[in-house]
């Protein structure tokens, strides 16, 4: 029997992890990575060295490969489909990807299919911007570029239509959406496969600092379960909707006046779904591998009551290995996720998982855990 071969374009985290999964399948992974230090490119034995914006390179990495697919949704679309010409299969494929690609293509189609969303639209120049503004309530005004965007970047909260300039100097398109009134931001995971197989992790919460995912608490606490189904359903429809193949994240804004609105899509495992490499009977990734080649999908469900996952994020202590000791001695039951990353302040390195049945502890040992790692407790 041949076991397929999986090609991954994208050497980060998330194709690191993605292979981790796949391992215990026996499924074979090929790589195609920026650089040989990338996350993936230091356990995957088939790496492809090479620029995923080239078509060319793109066709030699695909050859041996039964199915492409990502760890980001950065590769440009019109290559999706020569592909696809080629007679690759591409999973997510281009008509559901350009949706995570491109923010306007994005909103287009939600509204278009009946999904809620914050007030917004396409804007071309600072006075546009502030039209938009006064049709509404105001600033401030959340502007996005449409494309290339990430953990904050690509996203400015304005205040006037001066501050409103600084978006337009990259000469990309702008979207310009309401700055919700949100309680909180939450996350609705699903998983689809190419016959329209389909499960949805709970909904949790997401906790941001400084526009990147610190906390994720699984499930959301506290959240109406009618509002959780409400969620889990949204997101389901919009993967049938799209064509996703795949991990789909969708995440949300909880407003006020008990709404959810969805803010972002990703098609392919995310951050907000970490969790489930140690809190559910089939994590994110073993999943997305199911899916883009079209196995039966695993159950969703926790192992425990609360799951809680923070990010490790690099600081001004570059040896966390050190702190190992300390980590592992004080919580037996805590799992340590680390990516091979080189420590830069800010940065991702790496995340721990904690659960059990009391969520004031596991949030406790979580974040003790996350904070010696990264060196700011040091007790």
């Amino acid at each position: 029997m041949t076991f397929p071969v999986v090609g991954m374009v994208g050497g980060g985290q998330l194709a690191r992890m993605t292979h981790e999964a796949g391992i215990p399948l026996g499924i074979r992974f090929k790589l195609l990575s920026d650089t040989p230090q990338d996350s993936a490119a230091q356990v995957v034995s088939d790496v492809v060295v090479g620029d995923y914006r080239d078509l060319d390179t793109l066709r030699e990495f695909a050859r041996g490969c039964d199915v492409i697919t990502f760890d980001h949704e950065h590769v440009p679309t019109e290559h999706l489909r020569a592909l696809e010409a080629d007679g690759i299969p591409v999973r997510p494929g281009p008509d559901a990807l350009v949706h995570a690609q491109d923010k306007g293509v994005m909103r287009a189609k939600l509204v278009a299919i009946g999904v809620p969303c914050p007030r917004h639209r396409l804007v071309s120049d600072p006075q546009d911007v502030a039209a938009f503004a006064a049709e509404g309530e105001g600033f401030p005004v959340v502007l996005k570029t449409v494309r290339g965007g990430y953990d904050g970047k690509g996203v400015w909260v304005v205040d006037s239509i001066e501050e409103a300039a600084e978006p337009f100097k990259a000469g990309v398109p702008v979207l310009a959406e309401e700055k919700v009134d949100f309680v909180r931001e939450l996350a609705a995971n699903v998983v689809r496969s190419p016959h329209g197989q389909a499960v949805a992790y709970p909904v949790v919460e997401s906790q941001q600092v400084n526009g990147v995912c610190d906390t994720v608490v699984a499930p959301a606490p506290d959240l109406d379960e009618g509002l959780a189904l409400r969620a889990e359903q949204m997101a389901l429809n919009i993967a049938k909707e799209l064509g996703v193949v795949g991990h789909l994240a969708v995440e949300l804004f909880q407003t006020r006046d008990g709404r959810i609105l969805v803010n972002e899509l990703a098609m392919r495992p995310h951050n907000s779904g970490h969790w489930s490499m140690d809190g559910a009977v089939t994590s994110q990734f073993a999943n997305h591998v199911r899916a883009v080649l079209d196995l039966p999908l695993g159950d969703p469900r926790p192992r425990a009551k609360w799951t809680v996952m923070v990010n490790v994020l690099g600081g001004d202590y570059p040896d966390m290995y050190s702190a190992y000791l300390h980590c592992m001695a004080r919580d037996p039951q805590l799992k340590i996720h680390m990516y091979g990353k080189d420590v830069k302040p800010g940065r991702k390195v790496g995340h721990v998982n904690t659960y059990g049945d009391d969520l004031d502890d596991v949030l406790e040992r979580a974040r003790h855990a996350a904070g010696y790692l990264r060196g700011t407790i040091t007790e």
